[in-house]
């Protein structure tokens, strides 16, 4: 079945750098939409950073030019890398899955993706 681990979370300064992973794994990497979202205590979870097959990206305002989303297909693995991190981006982490074997066009509504991860937390002091 499809399994999704998110590893790279911690504690950083304010304009400190991470790199989050998601190891994925029950499907066939290379021809799906992912995505990473986060979830801040008392809010609703949001769209960061997707990727489709073709490798076309896709940002949240908020993110841009800061993340950069990135997968591996090789070694089946979906990557965040997080720079000039805000305590406003202090938040739990999930990779996603879009739902079905073929995709294209990268989203970050939550409503298509079918597959999540246990989630990494992200914690940005100031």
């Amino acid at each position: 079945q499809v399994q999704l681990v998110e590893s790279g979370g911690g504690s950083v300064q304010a304009g400190g750098s991470l790199r989050l992973s998601c190891a994925a794994s029950g499907f066939t990497y290379s021809s799906v939409c992912m995505g990473w979202f986060r979830q801040a205590p008392g809010k609703e979870r949001e769209g960061v950073a997707s990727i489709d097959t073709f490798g076309i990206t896709m940002y949240a305002d908020s993110v841009k030019g800061r993340f950069t989303i990135s997968k591996d297909n090789a070694k089946n693995t979906l990557y965040l890398r997080m720079n000039s991190l805000k305590p406003e981006d202090t938040a739990m982490y999930y990779c996603a899955k879009v739902g079905g074997s073929w995709c294209s066009g990268p989203r970050l509504g939550t409503d298509d993706y079918r597959a999540w991860g246990q989630g990494t937390q992200v914690t940005v002091s100031s």
